[in-house]
């Protein structure tokens, strides 16, 4: 059915009854045990999500799939941080044979993790700690691989969004060719723009919340 409504460019949809207002923001809960807070759009903009068409086409009545009701629910939703539950709604149509359960927030508000990631590294190198020192300030554990096995002059990457900040280890360039990629770990002070608050710290090489293992009190729950 969802296919159908995505699809079909013969019929449009039109609302045929009234539909519920939701909760101005609900939660999005990750597998990790991670979770943000994102405002809820309405049924008809849910549906807009999904539809072919704008919002000013009309069609009549014989050619449109009739919106006659919608119950606010979760589902379940792959984004880039890995599986999540998140609010939907349900949408019933009267000549649908059942409902379609669609994302009640906006998707790209989700995924605006792959724009704070920003270039992904792969490789060994990622964040493994952090402590709080204050709102504004993190001491950083972090592992890399040394063809050498010496130290190496690591830095970090900063990226700060609304709702998330990422933590990125760049390691110096150790040239072509074989390396047994010795483990070194370092730790370093970052400093932020704004406080941390209720920010989840993410890892850029793994795409997922650092655990705070040195002061869970400070983290809360923000990476159970």
């Amino acid at each position: 059915m969802l296919k159908k409504i995505q699809h079909d460019e013969e019929y449009g949809w039109v609302v045929d009854g009234p539909l519920p207002a939701g909760p101005a923001e609900a939660q999005v809960r990750w597998d990790d045990g991670s979770s943000m807070r994102f405002p809820v759009i309405e049924p008809r903009k849910a549906l807009m999500a999904l539809s072919p068409w704008s919002e000013e086409d009309t069609f009549p009545d014989d050619e449109a799939y009739h919106l006659t009701g919608a119950a606010y629910t979760t589902m379940r939703l792959n984004t880039v941080r890995g599986m999540a539950t998140v609010p939907a709604w349900r949408l019933y149509f009267s000549d649908l044979p059942g409902p379609i359960d669609q994302v009640a927030v906006d998707r790209n508000a989700i995924d605006t993790l792959k724009e704070a990631i920003g270039r992904h590294m792969s490789g060994d190198q990622h964040v493994s700690d952090f402590e709080v020192l204050d709102e504004r300030t993190l001491l950083v554990d972090y592992d890399y691989g040394s063809c050498t096995g010496r130290p190496l002059d690591v830095s970090l990457r900063i990226s700060e969004k609304p709702d998330v900040v990422v933590l990125g280890v760049d390691v110096p360039d150790q040239g072509d060719g074989f390396c047994a990629g010795t483990g070194r770990s370092g730790q370093n002070v970052i400093r932020f723009d704004e406080p941390l608050g209720e920010r989840v710290v993410l890892d850029a090489t793994s795409r997922l919340p650092v655990l705070c293992r040195r002061a869970p009190d400070a983290c809360g729950d923000r990476n159970a």
